[in-house]
């Protein structure tokens, strides 16, 4: 199993519930797989909000979600932000 922490932010946190959480994957994750993994937790407000968001991989942007996920891992969920 490999442990991955999901940190959401701004309408990503409000549709989850949480500012962060432990997921555990099987066998070689994916981003694709993490994210379908928190959508089955928190249901359709957060799926919503995961179809227009960004991501961070350890701090590094990723858009390809079929990216490996490694052991220990920060995914970081960033919703569109509004405001100027």
């Amino acid at each position: 199993m490999t442990r991955v922490t999901v940190r959401y932010f701004a309408g990503a946190r409000a549709a989850a519930g949480v500012q962060d959480e432990s997921v555990e994957l099987p066998g070689e994750p994916t981003v694709a797989d993490a994210l379908s993994a928190v959508r089955d937790r928190h249901g359709d407000a957060l799926a919503r909000v995961l179809t227009a968001s960004s991501f961070l991989l350890d701090g590094v942007a990723v858009r390809d979600r079929s990216a490996p996920v490694p052991p220990g891992a920060l995914l970081d969920v960033l919703p569109p932000f509004a405001g100027g």
